[in-house]
């Protein structure tokens, strides 16, 4: 689509407006964008500038880093230039203006397509997602236990939002079980085999191992997920209300403790 700072891949644009679901991130714009294919720049924001003389320019990013889906927030011609105002829509702001419109955005698809889930749950089977050997069972906790002993920050009000989905993916995970499935012991243990993977990334060389988790327990959240979504995104599943219902089955594998650390019984 461009250079440098604009250079967006084809799977960030699918990633950006397929979980935005077309529509302006801005509180109570309901205006539809045009979708990846025909994408403008007006509609691309930046959160953190493309360019020296934008907004809220980070000079320690890489034009990678900027052209990303982590720096990347859909909004109409007006909300742009709303967002200008660096007092008031900062980095900070920007990013959690972006969240809290995807996570609108997935309630509203899950009223309408009550399958999601199930679909969701049925092609995450259906792919490679790695060799995993028997883990044993661990006990679900209270979320915000294990929210505070891992220090999560920015993913904790994701966690609390979506938690109330866990009975219902637990009464899908039932009923495969009734028809002789073992997904749920297969998908949930190569999440954790993923997570301990990732990681073995932030705690190799550290000599307090549970406190380097601590410090990046968002980023380690966040890199499971891209794993996740990455594996979806290169096979033929790839739909938008499966990638959409991800984010639950990674919610739903935190409070069985998959994913981070368990604190002690």
């Amino acid at each position: 689509m461009g250079n440098g700072p604009r250079d967006y891949t084809d799977k960030t644009l699918k990633r950006l407006f397929g979980l935005s679901g077309n529509l302006c991130a801005f509180p109570g714009c309901s205006k539809r964008l045009v979708n990846q294919n025909n994408a403008k720049d007006s509609n691309i924001c930046h959160i953190e500038a493309a360019n020296p003389s934008g907004e809220r320019y980070n000079m320690n990013m890489s034009d990678v880093q900027r052209a990303d889906y982590d720096n990347l927030i859909l909004l109409c011609v007006q909300h742009h230039d709303e967002t200008n105002d660096t007092k008031k829509y900062t980095v900070e702001h920007l990013k959690l203006m972006k969240k809290n419109h995807e996570s609108y955005y997935l309630n509203e698809r899950i009223k309408k397509n009550p399958s999601m889930l199930k679909n969701t749950i049925a092609a995450l089977s259906r792919i490679d997602l790695t060799k995993y050997p028997e883990t044993p069972g661990l006990r679900i906790i209270d979320p915000n236990e294990k929210i505070e002993f891992n220090q999560l920050k920015k993913t904790a009000s994701l966690i609390r939002e979506y938690r109330v989905y866990h009975t219902k993916l637990n009464a899908l995970y039932s009923e495969l079980e009734n028809q002789g499935s073992i997904v749920k012991e297969n998908l949930l243990r190569a999440i954790k085999l993923i997570y301990d993977t990732v990681k073995s990334e932030f705690v190799l060389g550290s000599e307090d191992p549970l406190r380097a988790v601590q410090e990046n327990s968002d980023a380690i959240f966040d890199n499971v997920y891209s794993s996740l979504y990455k594996k979806l995104e290169d096979s033929e599943f790839w739909e938008e209300d499966i990638v959409l219902g991800l984010h639950i089955v990674m919610i739903d594998a935190f409070i069985r403790c998959k994913i981070l650390e368990e604190p002690a019984s």
